[in-house]
């Protein structure tokens, strides 16, 4: 291929969603919803683990972290795509597409790592309940969460590095609500062999492990579960882990299947749909997952909101 020059790239265009402006409306009232449930729900999840002791524990810890990582994925890349839409203006900068790109890859890594922790530690629970507190201290969560953030930051910053070197020749549309890898390499000039090698090394490396971990896990916890007497034991065993297994699905279904489909004109459309399934509505619904299916938060809730009825009366 030819190559070019990167000094001559300073933006990227966006096309969202090739519709009417009619719809459009729609589509940005109804992304609008989501961005604020998702950052509202996500914030309220946070305080109740943090202002809660009783939610002090592994399970919660984890949870604080992916909530955090949701607020921070949902704000990286929904504002911009709203402006576009309000404003109609597409235009979005080199540096800024390659910041958002850099928390896309970020907090996409960062949430496979904590789902796989967050399956480590229900393994413990219900396989290993004796040991449970002895593995998951203190120490081991914090260890393990700063493991976890230094890879995915480094994983990033590689990945930006490498984007930043592309040489952007024939065009600077893309044909996306975000700045996405894959469609900045279809756009590129440059030879992209090596950067899809590396992200098939680490599709089966990261993705395709954590996964194999996760549904390994939950084989031995399902197990585990059906060889306990008591119904109700089954019952509460399930429920602590039923959350998990939602949030689960939710992420790794449209993604495994946006990743895995042929490639087409058609499938471009899709890609989007897909996107905006594990980019916006998963983390608009992980809070809802984790309160509405969860005594223990839904206690915490009424809790918090009791002492704070007590403290406005009080003033």
């Amino acid at each position: 291929m030819n190559d070019c020059k990167n000094s001559t790239v300073s933006e990227f265009y966006m096309t969202p969603f090739s519709t009417s402006r009619r719809n459009e409306i729609l589509i940005f009232i109804g992304f609008l919803s989501m961005y604020l449930l998702a950052v509202v729900g996500n914030l309220i999840i946070i305080a109740l683990i943090c202002g809660v002791p009783q939610l002090h524990t592994p399970m919660y810890f984890f949870l604080c972290n992916l909530s955090s990582v949701d607020v921070i994925y949902v704000s990286a890349i929904i504002p911009k795509m709203l402006s576009i839409m309000l404003t109609e203006d597409k235009e979005i900068s080199f540096h800024g597409c390659l910041t958002q790109l850099s928390f896309f890859i970020f907090c996409g890594n960062a949430e496979i790592y904590i789902l796989t922790s967050m399956a480590y530690d229900r393994y413990l629970a219900v396989c290993s309940p004796l040991h449970y507190f002895f593995i998951m201290t203190r120490r081991v969560c914090i260890i393990t969460a700063i493991s976890y953030m230094f890879v995915s930051a480094l994983n990033s910053l590689i990945f930006t590095f490498m984007v930043s070197n592309l040489s952007f020749c024939n065009s600077h549309q893309i044909n996306h609500f975000f700045c996405e890898i894959l469609q900045l390499m279809a756009l590129t000039s440059s030879d992209t062999k090596s950067m899809n090698i590396i992200i098939s090394i680490e599709d089966i490396c990261v993705v395709t492990t954590s996964l194999m971990f996760i549904l390994t896990s939950y084989l031995r916890i399902i197990s585990t579960i059906l060889k306990i007497r008591s119904s109700g034991e089954q019952l509460k065993a399930f429920s602590s882990c039923s959350s998990h297994i939602i949030t689960v699905l939710l992420f790794y279904g449209p993604s495994i299947f946006m990743y895995m489909k042929p490639e087409s004109e058609q499938s471009k459309e899709q890609d989007k749909i897909l996107s905006m399934f594990y980019v916006a509505v998963v983390p608009m619904l992980n809070p809802f997952v984790y309160s509405l299916r969860n005594k223990e938060v839904l206690g915490a809730a009424r809790k918090m909101i009791k002492v704070i009825s007590i403290r406005v009366t009080n003033k």
